[in-house]
């Protein structure tokens, strides 16, 4: 009898069983299509999105394809040159088609006049070549340039600045090759002259004697060394770059002027997170021996202290360094912000904590060439007080 209610009991729960199991089959099975016609749908609605583009990525492409060849109109400000207006012109290509490892070199045209006379034509370029091996910085400019200058040395003010001019032509070329995996070992060159001094005659660099008043040549060489692990020298989102030079000035080679330059340029990039980059440089430069007014270490411009009009404060020796946080918000666009620190010296023995100018602005960064992810970008830089500042157009990150 015990063992009939057992079966009995075991028929029951079996039949329940089947019972239960045929609906949540049904139901899983459910679930099942339902989940691959949203997965198919979302490859479908992802695969209609590239293969019909918005009206933005079709304007933007075409954009693109037009900055590839055509200058770009540009407008700038700055305290010393008043309203500038030009074009420029960018291109990041591949030297050859053969060479897949090289890094896309980068081609720059720039030409610009301002409402208070300066006239800016520059030339420049980054080369790679056979697999990264060979490596050319270079630049060629000619600047009829109008400036202020404040004096020589860190206390020096603006309200006590005097207006200069000058023409100066300037060919350098630094000429890299690799030694180990991403350290290089390099020659500089340096031609440059200075001519059409005027200058008034009450002017401190008369009074004083300054070197450099009527002018000269620089006809420079000497050595050269970078480390740099960054994927994209254009739009670096990780690795570090350090470029340290020392280039002499000799008078047998044709220099007016005895004297030595040495440059040290670190630069580090973080990601913290998504596409964010935490970019900071520190940066030193030293003029040794008859250095002339316009060869001294001239703080501020469009890449280092935003907001200080380049040579306003200058002297034998410069360091400074900065920090620049950039952010993507959508699609092609980007903004920034950053802060910098710095001060001119007449030698390394003089360093001090006193009298720190400060930079600090933000920038707007729109990529016209998705393929090497470079950016235009659009800075604005404020000095001390906000009385110091400037508005800069140009390719690339600022470093």
């Amino acid at each position: 009898m015990l063992f009939l209610f057992k079966a009995n009991l075991f028929n029951f729960k079996f039949l329940m069983f089947k019972k239960s199991l045929i609906p949540s089959l049904i139901f899983l099975f459910s679930l099942s299509i339902i989940a691959q016609t949203e997965a198919q749908t979302k490859k479908d609605t992802i695969a209609e999105k590239k293969t019909n583009p918005s009206k933005f990525d079709n304007f933007n492409k075409k954009a693109e394809a037009f900055f590839k060849v055509f200058p770009v109109p540009i407008y700038g400000y700055s305290t010393e040159a008043g309203n500038i207006f030009g074009l420029a012109k960018f291109n990041v290509i591949d030297l050859s088609k053969k060479d897949t490892v090289s890094k896309p070199s980068k081609l720059t045209e720039l030409v610009s006049l301002s409402s208070k006379g300066r006239v800016n034509v520059v030339l420049g370029g980054q080369l790679f070549f056979k697999e990264n091996k060979y490596q050319i910085q270079s630049y060629v400019y000619f600047q009829k340039q109008p400036q202020y200058i404040f004096g020589i040395g860190n206390d020096v003010v603006k309200e006590e600045a005097e207006l200069i001019n000058f023409d100066r032509v300037k060919v350098y070329s630094n000429n890299l090759i690799r030694i180990k995996k991403n350290f290089y070992l390099g020659i500089p060159i340096e031609l440059a002259n200075y001519w059409n001094m005027e200058i008034p005659s009450d002017s401190f660099l008369i009074r004083d004697n300054v070197l450099g008043v009527n002018g000269g040549y620089d006809v420079g060489t000497g050595f050269s060394g970078l480390y740099d692990t960054r994927e994209n020298p254009y739009n670096p989102q990780q690795g570090m770059y350090c470029m340290s030079s020392l280039v002499f000035h000799p008078k047998f080679l044709g220099s007016t002027y005895e004297f030595t330059n040495f440059i040290l340029d670190m630069r580090k990039y973080y990601n913290p997170w998504l596409k964010h980059i935490i970019a900071v440089q520190a940066y030193t430069s030293n003029a040794f021996g008859d250095t002339p007014f316009y060869d001294l270490s001239l703080m501020g411009g469009s890449d280092q202290m935003r907001g200080y009009y380049q040579g306003g404060f200058r002297d034998k020796a410069l360091v400074d360094t900065q920090v620049e946080y950039r952010v993507p918000v959508w699609n092609i666009f980007g903004v920034v912000g950053f802060i910098g620190t710095g001060r001119v010296f007449e030698s390394y023995k003089d360093l001090s904590f006193e009298k720190w100018r400060v930079s600090y602005g933000t920038g707007l960064r729109v990529m016209v060439d998705t393929k090497n992810k470079t950016n235009l970008r659009i800075d604005f830089g404020f000095g001390e007080k906000g009385a110091l500042k400037g508005t800069y157009l140009s390719f690339s990150e600022a470093f």
